[in-house]
Formats: structure tokens, sequence, C-alpha cells
């Protein structure tokens, strides 16, 4: 009967084995620190539980269609990116009247290279985020 067991499974079964002994035997030398363990994370865990049974039952409540909600998150997506083209150009124009600010600082305290390496970080940091915006809006076709 053992001529019908295959190495894979000998093998297989070994390693079961022996993690369960390595477990066994490290639950018995550290079990004042799996305690503890324990006793921090029941809470993280029994809330991960009512949050996976949460979802799960919002999931089994969708229909199996997907189609209709991957073409609304599309649409969604899509009347987003005006908005958010928007306020890139909005957060470039903050970056660039400060980096504006700190190079003007900077020259002023006589801090010539500094000055010049800055404004040209700062300047670059605005036309990236105004060519981000751009490319993205014609890579996709919003």
């Amino acid at each position: 009967m053992l001529r019908f067991i295959t190495w894979a499974a000998f093998g297989e079964a070994a390693v079961i084995l022996l993690i369960a002994y390595y477990c066994a035997v490290g639950s018995v030398h550290f079990r004042k620190e799996i305690r503890m363990l324990i006793q921090k994370w029941t809470r993280r865990i029994s809330l991960f539980l009512l949050t996976t049974i949460g979802l799960e039952a919002s999931l089994k409540a969708q229909t199996a269609d997907g189609n209709n909600g991957i073409n609304q998150a599309n649409t969604m997506v899509r009347s987003y990116f005006d908005a958010s083209t928007q306020l890139l150009y909005a957060v470039g124009a903050i970056v660039g009247l400060y980096g504006a600010f700190r190079v003007f600082s900077l020259w002023n305290n006589h801090h010539r290279d500094e000055a010049k390496s800055a404004a040209m970080a700062w300047f670059g940091s605005c036309i990236f985020l105004v060519v981000v915006a751009s490319v993205i809006r014609s890579f996709f076709g919003v």
C-alpha cells in the first residue's frame, strides 16, 4: 500500500507535520508573548471580521451584472476630471507663488547659487503639474 504514495504527497505531509511541530513548540515557549499579542489584536481582528462580514453581505446584495457599475464609475471619473485638472492648476499656482517667494528671499539674502537651483526646481515642478494635467487629458481623451 505504501507504493501508491508519491514523493510529492510524502513531502507535503512532512512539511505540514513540521509546521505543526514548530507551532506547538513555539506556543509552549512563547505563550506569554502570544497571550499578550492576542489581547492586543483581539479588538482589531473582531473589527476586521465584522467589516468583512458586512462587505460580504453588501456584495451579495448587488446584481450579477457588473457592466453597469463599471460604466457608471467610468462616467463619474470622467466627470471629475475637469475639476481635478483645475485643482492641479491651482496647486501649481500655489506652489509657484511659494517657490517665487522662496527664490526671492534666497536672492535677497545673497545666496545666488542656491537661488538659481531653487528657481529651476520650483519652475520645473510647476511646469510638471501643468504638463501632467494636459498629457492625461489628451492621453485618455477626456
